[in-house]
């Protein structure tokens, strides 16, 4: 059995809010499904709430990243027991998670997330590819209706439709504030990322994909026409099969992946005539100079 966890005061630069409700923090690991054979990485342990029933069922291989120093002293002391518990001192934002694994099995991230860097950090997450296996949260529950939300919604934006590219995302259960020390004052609520095995679309250029999604919420209550007339024309916006007039929040991770393959495919092609016409002789110095 851990020893007690340290006194700490709960940080506002961390966004720290400690977890002290046994049956949701019970409720949260039955949710991770944690195996011996797991590799788990946690993200903000905390005062190890989380860390010492994750040890239990890893059979205590577990690792954590914690950035307050201060609280890393007691967490190796509260677990001195586990040669196998590892901390990562640091902040998760900048952690390589490609090569935390190194070539091994997946990662499966868990972890209740300061509500300042949710977004930020999930993001980066993503990022990671299939170096993740699953990723399990709590965050604020406005964070996890984004991320669920279905095309229409007013919850609907850029992190929704990139989280659901990349993964299956399920919203499981509300955590209420007074599970925390001290009380937030938002609900809190759980949510499991998935990512997909095999995409059911795919971009060709998923950094355009980003910077095309971005671009279309730059200005929710604008259309696609106006948000993306720098890329693409509402004339192609309609031969794919889009009204130009709809807004972001309407389409599907599909309609977008559609939207910038179009543009990936329009760009290549550019490039493609420009390289010709200079091995013909028929670039812009030659029909007329640069006024042209």
């Amino acid at each position: 059995m851990a020893s007690r966890p340290m006194a700490h005061r709960a940080r506002k630069r961390f966004g720290q809010n400690f977890l002290r409700d046994p049956g949701i923090i019970s409720r949260i690991v039955r949710s991770i499904g944690a195996r011996p054979q797991d590799r788990v990485i946690e993200i903000g342990p905390g005062q190890g709430a989380l860390t010492e029933p994750l040890l239990a069922d890893t059979s205590g291989r577990l690792e954590v990243i914690e950035l307050d120093r201060d609280l890393i002293p007691g967490l190796r002391v509260q677990f001195f027991q586990y040669p196998d518990f590892v901390i990562h001192e640091g902040d998760a934002l900048k952690m390589d998670f490609v090569a935390l694994r190194d070539g091994g099995q997946p990662l499966r991230v868990v972890g209740n997330l300061p509500y300042n860097i949710s977004t930020p950090l999930i993001s980066h997450l993503l990022e990671a590819g299939d170096a993740i296996q699953d990723m399990t949260f709590m965050l604020q529950k406005e964070v996890v209706d984004r991320l669920a939300a279905p095309p229409g919604g007013g919850e609907r934006g850029r992190l929704s439709v990139l989280a659901q590219y990349f993964c299956e995302v399920e919203s499981l259960f509300v955590v209420p504030p007074e599970a925390f020390v001290p009380r937030p004052k938002v609900d809190s609520a759980i949510v499991r990322l998935t990512p997909h095995k095999e995409k059911t679309c795919v971009a060709k250029d998923e950094k355009l994909l980003f910077e095309v999604v971005r671009e279309a919420f730059a200005q929710r209550r604008k259309t696609l026409r106006n948000n993306l007339k720098g890329r693409i024309t509402g004339e192609r916006l309609s031969e794919l099969g889009i009204d130009p007039g709809r807004r972001p929040q309407t389409l599907s991770v599909e309609e977008f992946v559609i939207i910038a393959n179009a543009i990936h495919d329009s760009v290549a092609a550019s490039d493609t005539g420009s390289s010709r016409g200079e091995k013909t002789g028929y670039g812009a110095g030659e029909e007329g100079g640069e006024n042209a």
